[in-house]
């Protein structure tokens, strides 16, 4: 979608320090962390919100989900812990109008943190 900045890191047009990616999922660091480890994973075709996820979008939810289980392990948080978070929609906490999941880890993770 023009405009949209995780569009534009996937198609390479904006830089992003890349952790992991396959033909459909990219993962990269975010740029204002909130954890040690902070990961955001997004399919590289463009849905909105989760809301907007038809039966190819829950399948690039599903190809996130399998992403972050391999960001998990490069960033050797697999075993001590993580969170993982998607935000919906502006009440949710959505900022960036792409699907994305936040993967948090690197330290005890409390209620309210993400």
């Amino acid at each position: 979608m023009e405009g949209c900045i995780f569009c534009k890191i996937a198609a390479g047009e904006i830089p992003g320090r890349k952790v992991y990616e396959t033909q459909s999922v990219l993962a990269f660091e975010d740029i204002h962390p909130m954890a040690p480890v902070h990961v955001i994973i997004i399919p590289k075709r463009h849905v909105a919100t989760l809301m907007d996820a038809d039966a190819e979008g829950m399948a690039d939810v599903q190809a996130m989900m399998a992403a972050a289980q391999e960001v998990a392990r490069i960033k050797k948080v697999d075993q001590r812990g993580f969170r993982v978070v998607i935000n919906c929609n502006e009440e949710g906490g959505q900022v960036v109008f792409h699907l994305h999941m936040h993967l948090l880890g690197g330290l005890k993770l409390r209620d309210g943190l993400a």
